[in-house]
């Protein structure tokens, strides 16, 4: 085994699924945010449910909630896991123009589920801008990051101010 705190290389240096079968079963939680920023005229669309192509948000819900089940076949190295929660809130932040996301995944396994949170994040807001670029190209995502994760080894991390 490699010295490297990146775990997803071998003592040659090669890039390999990092093998968790020792690790202990436990419960596992992973809290990420992020946000994206658009013309108050496309957050106003988003908000009185007028867009022509339907329920923004109800749509980016779903889409951030398929794609934490399906993290594993989008980044290459990673674990697929049963997932036992997803809970996604969007939340229209009309003082800042822009949607807010959280996202908290649950599973109970030998490896966090960090990923899974930041993918839905990212897949959910992604959403919003397909769904909204016809009327604003320049919607800006931002801020994606771990807020909080809990379970395994490490036990429970919090970002600073979270």
């Amino acid at each position: 085994m490699s010295n490297s705190p990146l775990t997803h290389f071998n003592a040659a240096g090669e890039a390999h699924m990092v093998d968790v079968g020792d690790k202990a079963v436990t419960h596992r939680q992973a809290v990420c945010e992020g946000y994206i920023e658009m013309r108050p005229e496309t957050l106003a669309l988003i908000v009185a449910g007028t867009h022509k192509k339907g329920d923004v948000l109800g749509i980016a819900r779903i889409a951030g909630i398929m794609a934490s089940k399906k993290t594993a076949d989008l980044i290459p190295l990673c674990h697929p896991l049963p997932i036992s929660h997803v809970e996604l809130s969007l939340q229209a932040q009309t003082d800042l123009n822009r949607v807010y996301c959280q996202t908290t995944v649950k599973t109970t396994g030998q490896t966090g589920v960090e990923m899974e949170a930041l993918t839905a994040t990212q897949i959910a807001l992604l959403t919003i801008y397909d769904m909204c670029k016809a009327v604003d190209r320049g919607m800006t995502i931002q801020g994606v990051r771990l807020l909080e994760k809990s379970g395994g080894k490490s036990g429970h991390w919090r970002r600073d101010g979270a």
